[in-house]
């Protein structure tokens, strides 16, 4: 047994290592990177073989970790909330497959959108599925949940889906790691045609997940995650999700005087709730996220107690829980510190200087004068700070490859020109398929594909096109009279203009790629080059 200071990411992947992972597979997205990353640099999946791989999508590392555990073999996909909906058509249909090896899925929310388009609870996909649901309450119960989830999803024979919060994913704490397991040895599935949902299968596999449902509750009552911890004052019963649970404590130095119901393990401990309804005449649901339980227990106990969270205005809407909110939310004092000084400002986020998205947005922004605003429809990436001062370049940010589509309708509409800011990373996770639809009808729309050679949101991550974005575009139909390559320099700025504007002017699409290494990358490519030498 040996103690790490890891943050919470770490912490998932050093237990899924040591609890006999075969294989990691995820798309990087915040808050859920540092557990690939971590996987990636460590010693021990080095040693082992264990494939540590950045997929082009949520879908497709979803698809390659139920391939793994097909061959009998532990497998973990990662990813925030939002890319739980690219994965959602594999991650659903999972639970109606089954697993042969143990599948953990990570879900990572970003209650506040610290850096998301949304607050979505990864706990309602697991409900959806009616699969075990593991949300831990610190970092030694991520390591554990990470360890132990892959024998959970084994005996129920269904995925695990583990959900973190920002707050627990980038904070640190000591872990104590336990004795490393081996990893399965690779089996086909028993039943050859287990994972081949045809209706007449499917139907049959879902009346066993029906079935199974029982067993699953029961195991979330047993569950060591989950406890009922009684006091004297019986006037408030307390249900505590999550990280929610650290912030309770924090406020009653780790003794509060209301009975506690501590949730990690979901669905619901029927017991534990039943108990609770019984012996308290309120409760107070405290939940980092959407309000799942509170919504659960008001229709499970209908009407007769008073059940106070988010939705009656004791917590917050909206937002991430802190100590603060829930001390206001228990009538406790809050401790706050010293106030801003004034000549600290917010400062909003900025595309770094060098930047090659800086001269691709001057050259559009020129180019586009004539025609007026309203025409540039982006997507998720480093580039979307577009949007902001100085270049308040782009009207649109919606999901991971909408530009392209989003165009295609504005353009259908007619609004012509349309353009779309789309990056090499998003265009290969979800870009493609909507310059499939472009390039059949032909539509008068431009698509800039700002190619910085990296996912660089998210700290440079391998682009799946590295290389080759050019050459997957013809392959995919665009005429290749249409496809220019610009480089994305102050020096060239006129030459750059000059091309947008022609292909502005063309009724038809067209495909521009600016091309320049991420500023960011290529600095710290310089420093490993002049390290090896």
């Amino acid at each position: 047994m040996r103690k790490l200071l890891l943050l919470g990411d770490e912490a998932i992947a050093q237990g899924a290592i040591d609890g006999g992972i075969s294989g990691f597979y995820a798309y990087p997205g915040t808050p859920s990177t540092e557990i690939m990353e971590y996987a990636q640099h460590s010693k021990e999946t080095k040693e082992k073989g264990i494939p540590c791989i950045w997929s082009t999508n949520e879908k497709t590392a979803m698809e390659s970790a139920i391939g793994m555990s097909y061959a009998g073999k532990r497998a973990m996909a990662q990813m925030k909330h939002v890319g739980l909906n690219v994965a959602a058509d594999a991650f659903i249909n999972a639970s109606i497959t089954g697993v042969n090896g143990g599948l953990i899925v990570v879900g990572a929310d970003d209650p506040s959108m610290h850096s998301s388009q949304n607050e979505q609870d990864s706990r309602f996909f697991g409900n959806f599925a009616m699969i075990p649901v593991l949300e831990p309450s610190n970092q030694q119960e991520a390591y554990d949940m990470a360890y132990k989830g892959f024998e959970i999803s084994e005996k129920f024979n269904v995925p695990v889906l583990l959900r973190i919060t920002t707050r627990l994913a980038h904070s640190r704490a000591g872990v104590e790691t336990y004795e490393q397991k081996q990893q399965n040895e690779m089996s086909l599935p028993k039943d050859p045609r287990q994972f081949v949902l045809l209706p007449a299968i499917a139907r049959k596999n879902y009346k066993k997940l029906l079935n199974m449902q029982a067993s699953i509750i029961e195991a979330s009552n047993e569950s060591v995650y989950n406890k009922y911890i009684d006091a004297s004052d019986k006037t408030l019963g307390v249900i505590a999700c999550g990280i929610a649970y650290n912030y309770l404590m924090e406020n009653y130095a780790g003794n509060c005087p209301f009975p506690v119901i501590k949730i990690s393990q979901y669905p619901l401990p029927e017991k534990h709730i039943k108990r609770m309804r019984q012996e308290c005449k309120s409760i107070l649901v405290l939940e980092d996220g959407y309000p799942l339980v509170e919504q659960e227990l008001r229709g499970f106990f209908n009407e007769g107690i008073t059940i106070k969270g988010r939705l009656d205005g004791t917590l917050p809407r909206d937002g991430e829980l802190n100590p603060n909110i829930v001390a206001q939310a228990l009538g406790l004092p809050i401790c706050e510190g010293e106030s801003i000084p004034e000549v600290v400002k917010m400062r909003p986020p900025s595309l770094c200087m060098g930047c090659g998205h800086r001269d691709m947005y001057n050259a559009l922004n020129e180019a586009l004068a004539p025609y007026g605003q309203g025409r540039v429809f982006s997507d998720i990436g480093c580039y979307t700070l577009g949007a902001l001062p100085p270049f308040n370049a782009i009207n649109s940010c919606v999901d991971m490859g909408a530009s392209i589509t989003m165009a295609i309708g504005a353009s259908d509409a007619g609004l012509v020109p349309a353009v779309a800011v789309i990056g090499d990373s998003t265009f290969t996770h979800s870009g493609m398929t909507g310059l499939i639809d472009a390039i059949n009808k032909n539509s008068p729309i431009v698509v800039i594909i700002s190619d910085n050679f990296t996912t660089g949101m998210t700290g440079g991550q391998d682009s799946a096109s590295h290389g080759r974005m050019a050459e997957i575009c013809k392959g995919l139909g665009v005429n290749p009279d249409h496809i220019k390559l610009m480089n994305p320099l102050k020096k060239y700025h006129e030459e750059n203009t000059e091309i947008i504007k022609k292909e502005l002017a063309y009724n038809g699409l067209s495909v521009i790629i600016p091309q320049r290494e991420c500023i960011q990358t290529a600095a710290r490519n310089k420093r490993a080059a002049l390290k090896s030498n």
